[in-house]
């Protein structure tokens, strides 16, 4: 190791999240063997965010710069040989954006350490990355807490000669949620046509859009539920829950090169027929009673075709019902109970997120993604390449105690992040 034995950063208290404006304190240690000549020990606090057009390449394409301080912990002389420390203490600014990495870019934020040497000899460096936590607060968006609704209608042939229709609604009680809570979604599907539509498919999808020289779109599904299909001449409608797995806030604010969106898609495979809501992920919940879609009046529905459609019979089309639609699979499933036995046999987890109502709430796992990553640019003739490049979360998101218990009002999270912050958590 020759004379450098040790050369690390040290944050106070081990702390690695911090929050816009918060003092970042901690100390550089050095253990040497021998005595070692410097020109200046430094110590620099910067925050930046990097893009690049190739998947997990550091070499960025473009960079923006949040901060960048330096402290001069030690001006020229000689260390002696045994271990000393120097600390050091920089105030983040109050407009650092949140900690951020995709396989694209990232906001990256780290505290680096510089033992500069005499002419010919080699300096030393070490780094330290902590992370910056700015919680989005979903009651600063407007309308945050009404439903979120959105229909449409496809008309398509089948059989050479005769067509019909589909009408398709989704609903969901909420256009804003937190990590560990349910998005209850409505669809309603009325199929006006002689022809079974193919199974419904709902898909919570994560947009990360990256400025490089042209935009990047990076996609990827994070949970997904699929529904029987829809028999010819009824109206039916699916309700269904999904879970909102540990992620990102929608909304990086102070950062112009990396955007996030999510989105709940909807959509039938046969015929081909999609709707999408835009929603958003943030970190203080809806502190307002949402609309239950329960409690939602049912979109009003044309009850007769138009006048191309089949009629089916030479006396007209059979009357429509309504029905429900069963749930055929989910990503998110529940972990099967306990063993009651010494030999219990296999068991299928159920589809659902909750119970029935009166019932303990089951504990779906947290899932990141389901499918491949599919970058893709807005403009040229690059073909879409599906990679498994992963999205990696600051520890805040990954540790969250949900989904083990009920997202917590705002007056409680303002009291917790308050907590935890005069704590040093």
């Amino acid at each position: 190791m020759g004379k450098l034995q040790l050369f690390e950063i040290q944050l106070a208290d081990s702390r690695v999240i911090y929050g816009p404006g918060q003092p970042l304190a901690g100390a550089v240690t050095v253990r040497l063997a021998a005595p070692l000549p410097y020109r200046a020990i430094k110590v620099t606090c910067m925050g930046s965010c990097g893009v690049s057009n190739k998947i997990n390449d550091t070499a960025w394409t473009v960079e923006e710069p949040y901060f960048n301080s330096t402290l001069s912990l030690a001006d020229k002389g000689t260390l002696s040989a045994g271990e000393h420390t120097f600390p050091f203490q920089f105030l983040l600014p109050a407009t650092a954006p949140t900690s951020f990495e995709g396989p694209f870019g990232k906001v990256i934020h780290q505290v680096r350490a510089v033992i500069d040497t005499p002419r010919f000899s080699k300096d030393y460096k070490c780094n330290k990355v902590f992370y910056i936590l700015c919680p989005l607060n979903l009651n600063d968006i407007p309308d945050i807490e009404n439903p979120n609704t959105v229909s449409t209608t496809k008309k398509f042939s089948y059989k050479l000669v005769k067509s019909g229709s589909i009408n398709l609604s989704v609903t969901t009680n909420l256009k804003g949620y937190v990590v560990g809570q349910i998005i209850h979604l409505q669809t309603d599907i009325e199929n006006k046509s002689g022809k079974d539509t193919g199974t419904v498919v709902a898909s919570l999808l994560q947009k990360v859009s990256y400025k490089s020289k042209r935009w990047i779109y990076d996609l990827r599904t994070i949970a997904e539920v699929e529904g029987a299909a829809v028999k010819a001449w009824k109206h039916a409608e699916w309700r269904e829950q999904i879970l909102v797995p540990a992620l990102p806030q929608s909304i990086l604010q102070g950062c112009n090169l990396i955007h996030i969106d999510y989105y709940l898609q909807v959509s039938l495979k046969a015929p081909e027929v999609s709707v999408s809501l835009p929603l958003f992920i943030g970190n203080i919940a809806v502190n307002r009673v949402p609309v239950s879609p329960s409690r939602l009046p049912l979109p009003v529905l044309p009850s007769a075709p138009p006048e191309d459609e089949d009629a089916d019979a030479a006396g007209g089309r059979p009357a429509m019902d309504s029905v429900s639609i069963s749930t055929k699979s989910h990503s998110q499933q529940r972990p099967p109970p306990p063993p009651l036995g010494p030999a219990p046999g296999p068991s299928s987890p159920d589809p659902r997120l909750d119970p029935e109502p009166g019932g303990s709430p089951g504990r779906p796992p947290l899932c990141l993604s389901t499918g491949a990553t599919v970058p893709y640019f807005a403009d040229g003739t690059v073909v879409p390449v599906p990679t498994a490049g992963s999205l990696i979360l600051p520890p805040e998101y990954s540790t969250w105690g949900y989904p083990y218990e009920a997202p917590p009002s705002y007056e409680q999270s303002c009291s917790s992040a308050n907590s935890n912050l005069s704590n040093g958590i």
